[in-house]
């Protein structure tokens, strides 16, 4: 720039530099603290106005202490044996627990199964132990099970559910963000054969996630926002994976500029102000769309909702600020030692971003129809995936032991033994509300609390006129069976005038979840959608175009949602996905899908001012193609770290978004929107005239392989 002065070329590059290497520092060790913050409680994301959520509230009346269940359950290794000297063996190993740190109660009685193979007895955890309180109390636990001679011991329950989902999440922080890293760096690496840019890429992302797990640790501590184990990996990948999507844009701006003999100052300048619209008009559908997430009636859906959108804001400001001044100081040394190469400012050659424009410009509507009929067959299959609930055999990737053990639990006991339903109810109707309870089909056996802590063990424990009831299901608690019994208990106990009966426990609560998240499905998706248009109508200036996008875009993920259902029910052997997967799907699929397609036509937009709708689209697909599609690649890698966590939930939305994100940038954003566009020609802008000028503007061009 010939009026800056030439100090001030290195000055505030070099100060921007340095301020990103302060927060990395500074803010850097928040990333692996970011678990201290967070919680894999499942009882703290659930409904907020859930019937089952208020009997959670309403019960911790009836403990001494607030606690968590550990289910013990020993099977019998020889068949012949006596099972009452088990019993009687189990239960003086279960005594020598009272008085263990973090045991917060004697643990019940050993129950024989009616096939005398199988025991069990409950053991009472204290819920909020901290992490060594808590691995001492279990490992004490699993010592005096295994003492008992003759018997094969298991440890089932939500207090070993607890344990194998914190150990799935153990060093989350390391293992996924250097998976994730990785990936990215190598793609890099492959596509700009260049050392220095993918560092200086990597290291621009890296600082956005410092930056942004300061922020959310911040405000995790002072209970402003949740975080569990899942919004963690999220929020790691989605930081890194936007941060890099964004870089490689500017990147490939940067590199227009400084190749026509541009100071390296004035290219960073003119690559941020050229490409700064679309980026954050990009970062815009992401960050809004999670906010609307904050409609939920999930409170781990809410959670994502600020934690995302800080992700994202954080990743834009590192994007528009850290990488321009490094590419400032650096100038064309970025590309060592590779020398950029100017781009092309037409669609003539033989790439093959030349070779697809020159098809989508033959044969336009042949190419946006038979796009569409793939895509529309595949999204036909999209009702055939089953998000009614993960059975508890599918939550974990792989063996887990607290599964194995309720399986084992499972064959011997009442499906529902140790997730009992529970039930408060008015104390003048305790009788009324268990012989209700009882009857109910599905229902193995119902009984009053006592003080001893025992069903059925003495009189009911009366606290502020309200007794608990707890009712063993027949079916398992994770079953579909076991949430069809509930709904019928409700019906059964809400009958009884008086009684103001509710009905809570696991089951329940799964059962809220499924029937919360479908609500939240049909509040959140809307108003996705309608701030994508809104954004995109005020990107463009143009109110048919913004639909169109936004119809391929859905039309993207309705096509990934029939894939994944063949995949997971088929193949992968998951018979059904957690509520939230295909929320979690829409928002980030349809968000991103936008993105590319905001790369796209925001350059289009640009060239179609000069050239015409048709110059302009095949324009814009030459000059953005090969960015996009890296972009497409390194996010969809990215996203694909997350199967590294054994859990089911986060491999599909691993999966989801990943094949999603490459189905939209090599298909959606290739071929079926430049050949719409090409097909529907400059009404395709409506109301904008921009098509129209353009073409009067500019002499036609026939592109190479244009026929006639």
């Amino acid at each position: 720039m010939r009026g800056t002065q030439p100090w001030v070329r290195w000055l505030f590059p070099a100060l921007a530099v340095v301020i990103w290497l302060g927060v990395g520092g500074g803010l850097g060790p928040f990333a692996g603290k970011l678990g201290e913050v967070a919680t894999n409680d499942q009882a703290a994301f659930l409904p907020q106005d859930a019937e089952s959520t208020r009997v959670l509230e309403a019960g911790r009346a009836f403990d001494r202490a607030e606690t968590i269940p550990a289910i013990v359950v020993w099977t019998v290794d020889d068949a012949g044996d006596r099972a009452d000297a088990h019993q009687q063996a189990a239960t003086a190993a279960m005594a020598t627990l009272e008085g263990q740190p973090g045991v917060a109660g004697p643990p019940s009685p050993v129950i024989v199964s009616a096939d005398g193979l199988a025991l069990q007895s409950v053991v009472p955890l204290a819920a909020g132990a901290d992490d060594e309180t808590r691995t001492e109390a279990m490992t004490a636990l699993r010592e005096a099970a295994d003492g008992v001679p003759g018997t094969t011991a298991a440890l089932a329950g939500p207090a070993a559910s607890q344990e194998d989902l914190s150990e799935a999440f153990a060093g989350i922080d390391g293992l996924l963000l250097g998976v994730a890293l990785t990936t990215v760096l190598i793609i890099l690496l492959l596509v700009y054969r260049s050392v220095l840019l993918p560092l200086v890429i990597i290291t621009g992302s890296v600082l956005a996630l410092c930056l942004a797990c300061a922020v959310v640790y911040a405000l995790a501590d002072r209970d402003v926002l949740r975080v569990d184990g899942q919004v963690q990996g999220i929020l790691f990948i989605l930081v890194i994976g936007a941060a890099t999507d964004y870089a490689l844009l500017l990147a490939a701006r940067y590199r227009e500029e400084v190749t026509g003999a541009g100071h390296p100052y004035a290219a960073a300048l003119a690559a941020v102000r050229r490409s700064a619209g679309a980026i954050v008009a990009s970062a815009g559908t992401v960050g809004l769309g999670l906010l609307a997430l904050l409609a939920s009636g999930l409170t781990n859906n809410r959670a994502l909702g600020p934690v995302g959108a800080i992700g994202i804001a954080c990743a834009v400001l590192s994007t528009l600020t850290f990488l321009p001044a490094v590419l400032a100081l650096l100038g064309r040394a970025a590309y060592w030692p590779a020398k950029p190469k100017p781009v092309p400012s037409g669609t003539e050659g033989r790439g093959i971003w030349q070779r697809v424009a020159s098809l989508v410009d033959r044969r336009p509507r042949r190419v946006w129809v038979t796009t569409a009929l793939v895509l529309a067959g595949f999204a036909a299959l999209s009702p055939t995936l089953d998000s009614r609930g993960t059975p508890l055999d599918e939550i974990f990737v792989g063996d887990a032991p607290s599964v194995a053990a309720q399986q084992v639990l499972g064959e011997h006991f009442p499906g529902g033994s140790g997730n009992p339903a529970v039930i408060l109810a008015d104390a003048g109707h305790a009788a009324e509300v268990t012989a209700a309870a009882g009857a109910t089909d599905g229902v193995a056996a119902a009984a009053p609390v006592t003080a001893s802590g025992r069903p059925g063990d003495g009189p009911p424990l009366v606290v502020d006129g309200t007794v608990r009831i707890d009712a063993t299901l027949a079916d398992s608690a994770d079953s579909e069976a076991a949430q069809r019994t509930v709904e019928r208990l409700r019906t059964a106990v809400h009958a009884i005038d008086g009684a103001d009966a509710l009905v809570g426990g696991y089951t329940a609560q799964q059962y809220d979840t499924q029937e919360t998240a479908s609500r939240d499905r049909l509040i959140i998706v809307p108003i996705v959608l309608v701030i994508i248009v809104a954004i995109l109508t005020v990107l463009l200036r143009s109110l048919l175009m913004p639909l169109l996008l936004v119809g391929t875009v859905a039309l993207n993920y309705l096509a990934t949602l029939g894939i994944s259902a063949l995949l997971f029910q088929n193949i992968l052997g998951f018979s059904g996905t957690d509520a939230s997967v295909p929320l979690y799907g829409f928002v980030f699929l349809v968000a991103l899908g936008v993105d590319y397609n905001i790369f796209l036509m925001s350059r289009v937009r640009e060239e179609t001012l000069t050239g015409g709708v048709r110059t302009g689209m095949l324009r814009g697909l030459v000059s953005t193609g090969g960015v996009i599609t890296s972009a497409g690649v390194v996010l969809a890698a990215t996203f694909s770290a997350l199967a590294v966590i054994p859990l089911s939930f986060l491999a599909q939305i691993a999966f989801i978004v990943a094949f999603g994100v490459l189905l939209d940038t090599l298909v959606v954003r290739s071929l079926l929107v430049p050949a719409l566009v090409m097909d529907i020609g400059p009404r395709a802008w409506w109301p904008s005239a921009i098509g129209h000028r353009g073409a009067a503007a500019a002499p036609r061009k026939e592109p190479a392989g244009r026929a006639g």
